[in-house]
């Protein structure tokens, strides 16, 4: 038995550190909301509603980069706690603009917040959890996510009935989630692995201690000390060398693919999808309402089993769901049979697939796979990567769904997820229950 050890405390940390997850899934599901009515406050034809939908995407590239040195510097909390105050501002001020402008502005600044905690909320757990759990506690960050998208669905269909300013107030509910998060994290720790290397020994025991007991944390600790005391100072001249190669790119098209296979095109604008398919406003707000649904309720799927079955598995299953999900989709646009009920049912089908897989295996995989001396520049260019992918299918998602048409946009969609499954099963790797020091070892490896 390890003396000392307080799973609560650890559960406890890791909840507070996913809520960073719980601010991009609400910011995401509450624009899915607000999109046909900001069109025309606004009077934005396709091209303007993509760029201002996924203005907040530029902000979250800028807010990776930018809080990756800071992160490194001045610690995971410190940062988690400064984009948990702009996101509040961003939703207040969002909520209030009467400009265009204005509007895209406060849009970027809620997108370098959660940018910020994008990378910095799964990376502090991934340094906090033991390994043999660390895939399961990771992968409440995806459950944030998920849970942020479910409230705001359902927090847009409530104020959908306030009048002709429905949209201020679903923007304006987005600062409740931000103040919680600022509230819950006074009360947890730094991570133990950034205290080590700032030379807190002490505390970065006592931490460890309560997480693991006694024994684990000793043996922890002397991994831990061992894997800095081998790290040089390192630039992103390391992170793009030779040796550093494989590792990255891994971290890399894993973020891509998670988002080229079209989950954020269908969240973002699946109200605006019912809506074409002969649903009145109220009635896509609640079809999405369920989309929302079955992605936390798969989420919980992938929670439960990913340290048991692996990251592997998961993604070869799921990626397989989504394709099949997507084809009948394309050949039901391309067949002009749109049924309401069908075209969900494949949705739901398609939202299952993704939230038991590649959704949280995703957040998982890129905050464990990088050595400790790069993780923060390696895991900022991966996550920056997600942002971008995510950027380039929000704007263009209008533009090719009406021009191009439904059957087009999904058959693109499929194209990615075969190229993710061939992906998975030929060039990636299983990391169940290693510790980030093993997989240093294992990754440095391969090439």
């Amino acid at each position: 038995m390890n003396k000392g050890k307080d799973s609560r405390f650890l559960v406890l940390v890791t909840v507070v550190a996913a809520l960073g997850g719980l601010l991009f899934g609400f910011d995401e599901a509450v624009i899915s909301g607000v999109t046909p009515f900001i069109g025309p406050y606004f009077n934005l034809n396709d091209i303007w509603l993509g760029w201002t939908v996924s203005s907040l995407l530029i902000g979250c590239m800028i807010g990776v980069i930018a809080s990756g040195k800071p992160g490194d510097l001045f610690g995971r909390r410190k940062m988690l706690l400064l984009a948990a105050v702009l996101f509040v501002i961003s939703a207040l001020g969002s909520a209030l603009s009467t400009h265009l402008i204005i509007f895209i502005a406060f849009r970027l600044l809620g997108g370098i917040a959660v940018g910020a905690a994008s990378m910095l909320s799964p990376m502090y757990i991934s340094e906090i959890a033991p390994a043999d759990k660390r895939g399961t506690l990771v992968s409440l960050n995806q459950l944030a996510i998920v849970t942020g998208d479910l409230v705001a669905y359902f927090s847009n269909y409530l104020l959908y009935s306030t009048g002709d300013q429905n949209w201020r107030w679903m923007l304006a509910v987005m600062a409740i989630p931000g103040l919680i998060f600022f509230l819950s994290l006074i009360f947890v720790p730094e991570s133990p692995r950034w205290l080590m290397q700032h030379n807190r020994k002490d505390e970065s025991f006592r931490i460890l201690k309560r997480i693991n007991g006694t024994e684990s944390a000793s043996i922890e600790l002397k991994a831990i000390e061992d894997s800095i005391a081998s790290d040089e100072p390192t630039s992103y001249t390391e992170v793009f060398s030779k040796r550093m190669r494989y590792i990255l790119w891994v971290g890399i098209l894993l973020a891509i693919f998670q988002q080229v296979t079209g989950i954020n095109a269908i969240m973002y604008y699946a109200p605006m999808i019912f809506k074409k398919l002969g649903n009145g406003t109220d009635s896509a707000l609640i079809q999405t309402a369920i989309l929302g649904g079955v992605l936390f309720l798969f989420t919980l799927v992938a929670i439960r089993w990913i340290d048991r079955w692996g990251r592997k598995p998961l993604m070869i299953w799921g990626t397989v769901g989504m394709a099949v999900s997507l084809t009948f989709v394309a050949i039901a646009y391309f067949l002009n049979k749109l049924q309401g009920y069908f075209i969900l049912f494949f949705f739901l089908t398609y939202m299952a697939s993704f939230a038991a897989s590649i959704g949280p295996v995703t957040w998982v995989m890129v905050s464990e796979i990088f050595p400790n001396k790069i993780r923060s520049k390696a895991m900022s260019i991966a996550i920056v990567a997600l942002w971008a992918a995510n950027f380039l299918v929000t704007l263009t998602f209008p533009v090719i769904l009406n021009r191009l048409g439904g059957g087009v946009a999904f058959l693109i969609f499929d194209v990615m997820c075969v190229l993710l499954l061939l992906f998975v099963i030929f060039r990636l790797p299983e990391t169940k229950g290693k510790s980030l020091e093993e997989l240093e070892n294992i990754f440095l490896k391969r090439k």
